[in-house]
């Protein structure tokens, strides 16, 4: 089989991991630009390696900033210690992304989800008692079934289950920072930085914090749960349940927020700059062309979009 078409060597990865948390964390300067470059057209294992390892933008967003001033410099040539790097790739690896290439050398089980999305994609499906389910862009659940009841754990990523009611069952959602309960609701919950978003849209549901007092959530309520099981009404500048639909819909939302919405749907490096980042961002883009939306943006708003690569995208001012 020729080179171009083999998996990336390890060594590959690890330096796109490496070029990946650097470009994710810092600001990166022309020369550091111009090296990636260079190592990105050195070998065609190379691309295959940053093309598979740049859609982990999520898992980065929870590592220590440490991690990030220890990678490759132009000038210092730091490199990320043994102990840190194999944090990383446990990391990543845990969060689902690296499973065909991190898993294997550090010996960690394969994250065995029954149902997942990639980078971009969502995902339909049927319960065997009728309800109705979605999975968003990059999410994982596991499904189970028993006489006493349903139940539904969120492993990563966002999911919506329209509960069928004729199911007497009690249906049980499980997440990373407590449990919901219902039997005929219609609801939404997603994974972000301050902990769990919680949208109802009919019935109701019970919210069970691991680490505060339940709560009866009714339909048309969306929550903020917080890390500490605190909850809040959550205000957005958009559409939670927009992307069921295949859209992005936002309402005054600054660039900034509208471009890491966006970047959850693409592969790689989008940017914003801060001095365009305050920008109100207004309508309904529809999710199956990210490339459409950055174009619609550059003509809506006094803002350039340039692509570096396909997979590192920046907006500037125009």
């Amino acid at each position: 089989m020729p080179s171009s078409e083999r998996a990336p060597a390890q060594a590959q990865v690890d330096q796109a991991i490496e070029w990946l948390v650097k470009l994710r964390f810092d600001t990166p300067s022309p020369l550091t630009e111009q090296q990636f470059q260079q190592w990105l057209a050195g070998h065609p294992q190379n691309a295959q390696a940053w093309q598979r390892v740049s859609g982990l933008s999520d898992e980065l967003a929870g590592l220590p900033g440490t991690l990030s001033r220890r990678t490759l410099d132009g000038s210092q040539r730091q490199r990320i210690n043994r102990r840190d790097h194999l944090k990383l790739l446990a990391v990543l690896a845990v969060g689902g992304s690296l499973g065909w290439a991190a898993r294997e050398p550090l010996g960690l089980p394969a994250l065995m989800a029954d149902d997942s999305t990639a980078t971009g994609e969502r995902r339909s499906l049927l319960g065997s008692d009728g309800s109705r389910i979605q999975l968003n862009t990059a999410s994982a659940i596991d499904l189970r079934y028993s006489a006493e009841r349903r139940e539904l754990t969120l492993v990563r990523g966002e999911v919506s289950l329209d509960s069928n009611a004729s199911d007497n069952r009690p249906f049980r959602i499980n997440t990373r920072l407590g449990a919901l309960g219902t039997r005929d609701g219609q609801l939404l919950v997603r994974e972000n930085e301050q902990g769990l978003l919680l949208a109802v849209r009919r019935g109701e549901v019970t919210l069970l914090p691991y680490s505060a007092s339940p709560r009866l959530v009714h339909a048309g309520e969306t929550l903020q749960v917080l890390a500490n099981g605190d909850s809040q009404s959550a205000s957005l500048h958009g559409d939670p349940w927009g992307w069921t639909d295949g859209v992005l819909s936002v309402q005054q939302m600054p660039l900034g927020e509208f471009v890491t919405e966006l970047s959850r749907y693409r592969s790689g490096l989008l940017r914003c700059a801060p001095d365009v980042a305050g920008l109100k961002v207004s309508g309904t883009y529809q999710l199956g062309d990210t490339d459409r939306i950055l174009h619609l943006l550059a003509r809506s708003l006094p803002v350039r979009v340039d692509y570096r690569t396909r997979y590192w995208v920046s907006i500037d001012a125009a």
